[in-house]
């Protein structure tokens, strides 16, 4: 491990380097907060006139919470020793650049804040029901790795990422257009659900080692990392295979085969973890992963939109 640079002028410089602060919002993992959005309102076109500053709002309070939670994950993996210098996938803020434990969780709570002052908003125009939804989808995402228990160190962070990234997000923007959910809306958001677990998969199939060093007991632990990596190539088949079911039985439109398209992503995904055991190794299947994630769920949006348009 290289020895910390410990410049003062280096840290402060890095104070108002912007690009420090955007990188610790993690932004390659946002789009598992947007992709939802778009899904939710897609789907609600057949059943209403799209309120556009109220996707706008969703939009961007799920976007500050999933920059907050990214940011209390980096404190706190920073806390209980699993970040340093040399750690791959993570923003860096307070390893590398300096910045303090104490203002990188400061900054996560604002960005709670702003999301809740949104989240008012979003209520007033809506159902105040969603504030409820909100504050547990905030608590969540503190609790991820905050806590005696983090959720992060048991085998069901897959689970909750995918519940609360994937069903809760889609199923609140399509409320918060229509005040309606529906048995499509539902079945249409569980794919999306399984991937963004595959995410926090790909991610503890990276990290195993390290976790496993901290105590960690992730799935990818539990499971061994050559199963693990079976279990994520049969995450990607389920999604798809999904899609299918639900064209077949009519329940979604045949336009929904395009996310077909994102297939070569899910392989190229799977195949870069086989054989792989060094994190730095791991990345570039972590980051198909990522993308797999976003080419299906923009492709899913697309033939939403198709399916009402023609």
């Amino acid at each position: 491990m290289q020895p910390r640079i410990n410049h003062n002028t280096q840290f402060v410089s890095n104070k108002f380097n912007w690009r420090v602060w955007w990188k610790l919002t993690r932004p390659h993992t946002l789009t598992a907060a947007f992709v939802p959005v778009f899904i939710g309102t897609a789907l609600a076109l057949p059943y209403t006139q799209i309120d556009v500053p109220l996707f706008i709002m969703m939009l961007l309070a799920c976007l500050f919470i999933q920059a907050a939670t990214n940011m209390i994950n980096e404190y706190f993996d920073f806390k209980r020793g699993l970040d340093h210098e040399e750690s791959v996938g993570i923003g860096g803020a307070i390893v590398r650049e300096g910045i303090q434990p104490k203002t990188v969780l400061s900054l996560a709570f604002f960005l709670f804040g702003i999301a809740t002052l949104i989240g008012v908003y979003i209520c007033i125009q809506t159902n105040w029901w969603l504030a409820l939804i909100g504050t547990i989808c905030m608590a969540a995402g503190y609790f991820y790795t905050g806590g005696p228990v983090p959720i992060a160190y048991t085998p069901f962070g897959e689970l909750v990422a995918g519940l609360f990234m994937g069903n809760i997000i889609i199923l609140l923007s399509y409320f918060t257009q229509t005040n309606a959910i529906t048995i499509e809306s539902v079945l249409i958001s569980i794919p999306i659900s399984i991937l963004v677990g595959a995410i926090l998969l790909a991610n503890n199939i990276r990290d195993l080692d390290g976790d496993k060093e901290h105590g960690r007991k992730t799935l990818a632990i539990l499971v061994g990392r050559k199963k693990a990596v079976q279990v994520l190539a049969g995450m990607f088949i389920v999604s798809y295979l999904w899609i299918i079911a639900l064209i077949t039985l009519s329940i979604a439109s045949p336009w929904l085969f395009l996310v077909i398209l994102s297939i070569p992503k899910s392989i190229q995904a799977t195949k870069g973890f086989i054989g792989k055991t060094i994190p730095l190794q791991m990345m570039p299947a972590m980051k198909a992963t990522a993308q797999t994630n976003t080419l299906f769920g923009l492709l899913l949006s697309i033939g939403l939109v198709l399916a009402y348009f023609i």
